[in-house]
C-alpha cells in the first residue's frame, strides 16, 4: 500500500523520512517522501524562544496531514511540543540512537580546558543552563542553522565550539567529527533526544497501520515516559524551558533522570506513572515559579 511522508527539507530531516521509508519498505509498503520548508527553518535570524519554541519546526507538517496531502509526518521527537492537538497521533518511533550531547572544537581540544570568556555555541536552553552549571566561567551563546552551519561557525573562529546531539551527527556520517561526549549525568538530555517520531491524524487508520508497523517498543516507552514528565508541567512548560528528561528500562524497572533549572530528579519503578509522578514532583515543587 502506499504511503506519504512529510518531512522537512534539512539533511538531518531527510535522512530520517529515508530511513522512515527504508523500514516502511521492509514491511511492505510503497513510500513516498514529500518536502517542506517549516518556519523554524525560514527564520535563522531570530532565537526559537522568540518566536513560538520548536513547535515551529513541525507546524507546516501538522498542517499538509489535516490537508490529507500527507499520511504520516516525520519528526526529530525532541522538537514536538510535549502537548500535541488531539486530532493527533504519535502513532510510532524508530530505534533510539545515542541520546547524549557532543562537544565539538575544530582543534580537538576538551571543554573543560577552556579558557575565562571563551564563547561556545548552542541552541537549547537546557544546554545553556547545565554549561553554565558546570563551566560558569565560559561565554554561552545562541547559534541557530543545520549541522553544516553551527560547524562552520565553530571552524571559523565565530565559537571556540559548539554543542550538538550526538544522534543528529551520526546519522549524517559526522561522528569522526566529535572531541568528545557528555555523560548523561554531566547533561541530561532533552526528553525524545535521539528518538524519530513518526506523526499522524487520530482518525487515519492506514497511516497509524503504517507508523505500528516499524514502531520500536522499547523507544516508544522511552518517549511516553519522558515526555510524560513534560506533560504534567501541562502549558506552564514549552519544549524550549530549560528541562531535560531521560527514561530508560532494565529487567522490568523503569529509570527516569530528571533536571529542570539546576533541580535534579531520579526515580526507579515497575510502574511507568508513579515513575513519570515521583520525577515530576521533584522538579516542579521546588520551582517557586510553578508554586
Amino acid at each position: 500500500m502506499k504511503i506519504r511522508i512529510g518531512t522537512r527539507g534539512s539533511q538531518l530531516a531527510l535522512w530520517q523520512a529515508n530511513e522512515t521509508a527504508k523500514r516502511l519498505t521492509a514491511a511492505g509498503w510503497q513510500p513516498e517522501i514529500l518536502t517542506m520548508k517549516t518556519t523554524g527553518d525560514k527564520r535563522h535570524d531570530v532565537s526559537l524562544a522568540t518566536i513560538g519554541g520548536k513547535g515551529l519546526f513541525i507546524k507546516e507538517l501538522e498542517e499538509a496531514l489535516e490537508r490529507r496531502d500527507v499520511d504520516i509526518a516525520v519528526h526529530s521527537l525532541k522538537d514536538v511540543p510535549s502537548i500535541i492537538p488531539d486530532h493527533f497521533l504519535l502513532a510510532g518511533f524508530l530505534e533510539r540512537a545515542d541520546p547524549r550531547d557532543a562537544w565539538i572544537h575544530p582543534a580537538g581540544k576538551a571543554i573543560a580546558s577552556m579558557a575565562p570568556g571563551t564563547i561556545v555555541g548552542t541552541s537549547a536552553p537546557r544546554r545553556r543552563a547545565q554549561l553554565i552549571e558546570r563551566f560558569p566561567h565560559l561565554r554561552i551563546e545562541d547559534i541557530r542553522g543545520n549541522v553544516d552551519t553551527r560547524i562552520n561557525k565553530a571552524r571559523e573562529g565565530q565559537y571556540a565550539g559548539v554543542i550538538l546531539a550526538s544522534a543528529g551527527l551520526t546519522r549524517l556520517g559526522r561522528a569522526n567529527e566529535i572531541t568528545s561526549w557528555f555523560s548523561v549525568d554531566e547533561m541530561l538530555p532533552a526528553a525524545g533526544q535521539g528518538i524519530v517520531a513518526i506523526e499522524t491524524l487520530r482518525d487515519h487508520s492506514i497511516g497509524i497501520e503504517a507508523a505500528r508497523s516499524i514502531n520500536h517498543a522499547p523507544s516508544a516507552l522511552a518517549a511516553s515516559c519522558e515526555r510524560g514528565v513534560l506533560q504534567k508541567f501541562g502549558e506552564r512548560l514549552d519544549c524550549y524551558s530549560e528541562i531535560a528528561v531521560h527514561a530508560t528500562a532494565d529487567n522490568g524497572a523503569i529509570t527516569i533522570r530528571g533536571w529542570f533549572s539546576g533541580v535534579r530528579a531520579h526515580a526507579t519503578g515497575p510502574a511507568a506513572d508513579a515513575v513519570i509522578q515521583s520525577v515530576y514532583e521533584e522538579l516542579a515543587c521546588p520551582a517557586k515559579s510553578f508554586s
